[in-house]
């Protein structure tokens, strides 16, 4: 038996109440929803923000700045890194290569500018080479460093090399400096005599110079002197119009050397105690001038006028040292003066209100002094050595380089603060740790 078709169902339709129920729940679920993804956006704004201001923002500031060039916190970082890594001084601080990596990022923008003006630069191909030999990154700060160092040595060969001569006047210098002119005389006849010159400077030379090179300077140019700083007063007698090998000079003044010894005139004022006494002295840069600084002192004139005009003891200028105790009598302290000062006040044979002889001190530097010059041989127009002249190159390049920051400091600008010099240098720590 057939059955009967089932009646079609329709889908129930939803009542007033159950359409408004639903489309409340699907708004809820569109507001959970945008919700969530707002505060999703909120929390990545935040996390950007903090980021951009954290990291962007202090990591891109202009931190250096050389004329028209500026250099990065992240510059600085990359440059600081390379510094922490290549240092080989084991004293040295991360304070002081921070420091120095400062001065080196200045110091090389200068002389990549300076030495583009006088037409000397460097490949990129070079600077890559250089970095790729010892395996460092190829970023903008080690790029610098390399180009710093070639630059350097393309400045010396190509430049300054062509500034020197490979001829020049030179003199065979023999000279010593003595304590006065009457030993002067003395060495002078010595040297005419043929004397030793070494034997002669261990007897009588004073002074840095006169000792250390022993009373023979050696054949160089006048350049070459002037660039050991070897005093003028030698220097230039033997350069002089007219001198001529074999010459020896009579004594000439130097007022500007220094020496470490002087002669004192003293006096003792009184006797407080059995160790101490009340002390008036004069420090005077020779003997002959000694002497006569202790007559006039007998005559009566005064103490302190003429302590003012001869005294070279620069803690008591006046004269007037006042109590000194035997306890002073330790070197290297603050109250010491030199024991042969203490040798003469506490000798219990010193008289109390007399002026002394000269004193002999062999601590104290006083200024002034006398030199013989003999020339051993002088030639114009003779080869320069190797050596003299690469110095001569070197000292050229020297003393461009070093004025760089004088002639510049107007355009050189450190934007530094500690803050964020004690950050970048964090960064830097943690990148070679």
């Amino acid at each position: 038996m057939a059955s009967k078709n089932k009646a079609e169902k329709h889908p129930r339709e939803m009542t007033h109440r159950a359409l408004s129920h639903h489309k409340k729940q699907v708004r809820r679920q569109r507001f959970i929803l945008f919700g969530g993804i707002a505060v999703l956006l909120a929390v990545a704004l935040i996390i950007m923000a903090g980021w951009y201001a954290g990291e962007y923002v202090p990591m891109h500031k202009t931190v250096l700045q050389v004329h028209d060039t500026k250099f990065s916190t992240g510059y600085f970082i990359d440059r600081l890194e390379l510094g922490l890594r290549t240092n080989t001084d084991s004293t040295k601080t991360v304070d002081d290569i921070t420091s120095s990596v400062i001065d080196q990022i200045i110091q090389a923008e200068l002389a990549k500018q300076s030495a583009a003006a006088l037409g000397v630069t460097v490949s990129d191909n070079a600077v890559e080479e250089l970095l790729n030999s010892v395996g460092f990154p190829l970023n903008k700060a080690n790029r610098d460093a390399a180009y710093a160092q070639l630059v350097t040595q393309k400045m010396i060969t190509d430049y300054f090399d062509t500034l020197v001569p490979v001829s020049d006047n030179q003199v065979d210098l023999k000279a010593i400096m003595v304590e006065d002119y009457a030993t002067g005389l003395t060495v002078r006849e010595k040297m005419m005599n043929g004397d030793n010159i070494t034997a002669l400077a261990e007897e009588y030379a004073q002074g840095y110079f006169s000792t250390t090179y022993k009373g023979d300077f050696g054949f160089h140019s006048l350049p070459y002197f002037q660039n050991q700083q070897i005093p003028s007063v030698p220097v230039d007698y033997a350069f002089g119009d007219g001198i001529t090998a074999g010459t020896v000079s009579q004594p000439l003044t130097d007022n500007t050397s220094y020496k470490q010894m002087g002669y004192w005139v003293i006096k003792i004022n009184d006797r407080p105690t059995d160790v101490s006494a009340n002390v008036s002295a004069i420090f005077c840069t020779d003997k002959v001038v000694a002497a006569s600084v202790r007559d006039k002192l007998a005559a009566g004139d005064n103490v302190t006028a003429l302590a003012e005009e001869f005294s070279q003891y620069a803690k008591v200028p006046n004269g007037a040292i006042g109590i000194v105790n035997a306890s002073d009598n330790v070197s290297g302290s603050a109250t010491f003066v030199s024991q042969e000062f203490y040798d003469y006040v506490f000798n219990a044979d010193t008289p109390v209100g007399e002026w002394s002889g000269p004193v002999l001190d062999t601590t104290n530097w006083t200024q002034g002094a006398y030199w013989v010059v003999l020339v051993a041989d002088r030639q114009d127009n003779s080869a320069l050595s190797d050596d003299d002249r690469q110095s001569l190159v070197d000292a050229a390049y020297y003393e461009w380089s070093s004025g760089l920051m004088a002639e510049s400091a107007a355009d050189v600008f450190n934007n530094f603060t500690t803050d964020l010099k004690a950050w970048a240098v964090d960064k830097a720590v943690s990148k070679v740790q």
